[in-house]
C-alpha cells in the first residue's frame, strides 16, 4: 500500500494543478452577463444570461461551453442532457458557426438543449475560458460558484449545482 500511495498523491496533485491552470483566468464574483443568439429556445432571437436566470429564480444555473468539433464535448453530451433534465442548463456553442449550423448539429445529435452561439468565443473569453468543454455554475445570487474545464461527469455537474443551491 505504501508503494502506490505517493504515486496516487502525485497524480492527484497533477490533476488539481491542471484544473487550476485552466481556470486561472476565470473571474470571481458576479457572472458576466451576455447577449447571444439563441439556437433552440427561440432561434435567432437574442437571449441574455440575465433572462435565463430570471426564468429560473432562486436556482443555480449552469453554463456549459462546448464546440461541435470537440471530441470530449461529444463524449460529455449525455451527461449534459441528464443534468439539463433536472437543472437549468444553458449551453454556449463556442466557435461552432452560425445559428443554422449549430441547430443542424444539435438536430443530428438529438440534443434538446437551451443553446446560444458564441461564434468568435467572445463570451468564453469574458469568462476566462480558453478550452472546451467547460462548466460554469452561477449561484442564485448571480455570483460564479464553480468552474471546471475538461470532461465532467454527470455526478460532478450535479454536485456543483447542489453545492451552489445549498450555499444560497
Amino acid at each position: 500500500m505504501r508503494r502506490w500511495l505517493p504515486n496516487l498523491l502525485m497524480a492527484l496533485a497533477i490533476l488539481v494543478g491542471f484544473q487550476w491552470w485552466q481556470t486561472r483566468h476565470v473571474p470571481s464574483g458576479p457572472a458576466p452577463d451576455f447577449d447571444a443568439l439563441a439556437v433552440s429556445t427561440q432561434p435567432g432571437v437574442t437571449m441574455s444570461l440575465a433572462q435565463w436566470r430570471a426564468a429560473h429564480p432562486g436556482r443555480p444555473v449552469a453554463l456549459h461551453f462546448w464546440a461541435e468539433w470537440c471530441g470530449i464535448c461529444r463524449m460529455e453530451e449525455g451527461n449534459v442532457s441528464r443534468v439539463a433534465a433536472d437543472w437549468p442548463v444553458l449551453t454556449v456553442a463556442m466557435s461552432s458557426g452560425d445559428v443554422a449550423n449549430v441547430g443542424r448539429v444539435m438536430a443530428q445529435r438529438g440534443l434538446d438543449w437551451a443553446t446560444v452561439i458564441d461564434p468568435r468565443a467572445d463570451i468564453a473569453r469574458r469568462y476566462g475560458l480558453g478550452a472546451v468543454p467547460a462548466l460554469v455554475v452561477v449561484a442564485p445570487d448571480g455570483r460564479i460558484s464553480s468552474t471546471s474545464v475538461g470532461y465532467t461527469t454527470t455526478l460532478g455537474m450535479r454536485a456543483r449545482l447542489w453545492w451552489a443551491a445549498w450555499r444560497a
